[in-house]
């Protein structure tokens, strides 16, 4: 009995994969977006920024929708003309109910004091970021001499306390602004502090550059650069500053409720903004008053300050594990 021999098949060569199968590079803004939607704490935190930012944005606007506004309503008042009902006096006209001793509604209130808080927020962590990085990219570049002279000013700077030093100077500091020609009031009171949070604020940003400019200067395409005759402009503003992007935004948003909290403790010690000026910080200020007779009005006042530094908070933890290359995902 004879076996046939199994003829082998012919190969077949594989497809050429096409232009659509091939995997197309991606950014570290696509990267980063990409990891941060699978964060459902994040997603949920950045919905609530956006919110609370748009709000802020438009309170005038929302406030007039609403038939609101800021004005004095004595007749809302009971007992004696000082205190709203128990419950604020809340209804259909005024959601929130009205504050004890004025009768101007809560919400107004609240909506014209996040407009405050989240300007001086903003801008000092603007100032903040930009005196920060501009010391850190020219100590941890430089080294030598200019590197010293930075780190012991930032040292020096550091060891005075922020709290005592806006307390201390703002009476001669606000008056002399005022002398400048900066409008008296308010627009003193928040220049002085934006102009402080900036100026103690930013060796802390300095130490985080300039360790993080001292580990990529002696990377492989610095020294590249380098070696090709790039000017030190060009080194520092097109090779280096594109790779401290991630660290800089989790250091903004980290930092953005920690200045939201300053301007409210300023105006809770009673040197922020005046009286007249919506503000979180004096609803606080003005809520433990009321603390055994109405109690709601303490909740009211300091929730959304908790809410905005929570969101915040969680969304810098989570912007800071989408951009963190070496954390653990699935």
């Amino acid at each position: 009995m004879t076996t046939l021999a199994m003829r082998p098949e012919p190969e077949t060569e594989a497809p050429a994969p096409t232009p659509e199968a091939a995997v197309a590079g991606r950014s570290l803004r696509q990267i980063t977006w990409a990891r941060l939607k699978r964060d459902r704490t994040g997603m949920v935190a950045l919905a609530v920024i956006i919110l609370i930012v748009l709000v802020a944005i438009f309170a005038p606007l929302i406030l007039n929708a609403l038939g609101l506004d800021t004005r004095q309503n004595l007749s809302l008042l009971t007992e004696a003309g000082t205190l709203p009902p128990p419950d604020l006096g809340i209804s259909a006209e005024h959601p929130l109910g009205v504050q004890p001793g004025t009768g101007v509604d809560l919400l107004a209130l609240l909506l014209y004091g996040a407009r405050l808080s989240l300007f001086v927020a903003l801008t000092s962590v603007l100032f903040v970021t930009i005196i920060g990085v501009t010391m850190g990219l020219v100590a941890g570049y430089s080294r030598g001499s200019g590197d010293t002279l930075i780190s012991r000013l930032g040292d020096l700077v550091m060891a005075f306390p922020l709290l005592l030093m806006l307390i201390s100077l703002f009476q001669p500091m606000t008056q002399r602004l005022e002398s400048m020609g900066v409008p008296e009031g308010t627009p003193a009171r928040l220049t002085y502090m934006i102009l402080v949070f900036g100026l103690f604020g930013w060796p802390y940003l300095t130490r985080l550059v300039r360790g993080q400019v001292l580990s990529l200067r002696e990377r492989e395409f610095v020294e590249a650069a380098e070696s090709l005759g790039a000017s030190r402009r060009r080194i520092i503003f097109r090779e280096i500053l594109p790779n401290l992007v991630a660290p800089i935004l989790i250091f903004v948003s980290i930092s953005i409720p920690s200045y939201v909290v300053f301007e409210a403790a300023l105006a809770f010690l009673g040197v922020g903004v005046t009286a007249d000026t919506p503000s979180w910080g004096r609803l606080l200020a003005d809520a433990p008053a009321y603390l055994f007779t109405r109690p709601l009005y303490l909740f009211i006042a300091g929730t959304p300050l908790f809410i905005t530094v929570l969101a915040f908070n969680l969304f810098g933890d989570s912007l800071r594990d989408a951009l963190d290359p070496r954390a653990g995902r699935q």
